[in-house]
């Protein structure tokens, strides 16, 4: 139960960091643009700061779809090592074949 539960929260976190992608690059461009007085770009800050947390990018984690797993994640087939393997012995993914595991 409580892995699904984090495949949904990275979920929401998705949603939230699409929401939010073009308020927080135009804060952010504000912010950190040097030619813009000092109190402008301070008020973009608390601005940014205010945007919900999951809205940034850097919250995302990549997670196995299967499992919730965070770790040996495969980009490519978007699971685990260990799902990978199941998967792979059940023969349910195309053109793999069990070696010797």
């Amino acid at each position: 139960m409580a892995k699904k539960a984090m495949v949904e929260r990275e979920k929401k976190r998705q949603r939230l960091v699409k929401k939010y992608a073009a308020k927080r690059a135009a804060l952010l461009a504000i912010a950190n643009d040097k030619d813009k007085p000092m109190e402008e770009r301070f008020k973009a800050r608390l601005k940014l700061a205010e945007l919900p947390r999951n809205s940034s990018a850097t919250r995302l984690h990549n997670r196995c779809q299967l499992t919730g797993r965070p770790h040996a994640y495969y980009r490519k087939l978007k699971v685990s090592r260990i799902a990978l393997r199941e998967l792979g012995s059940n023969g349910q993914i195309p053109g793999m074949v069990k070696s010797s595991w």
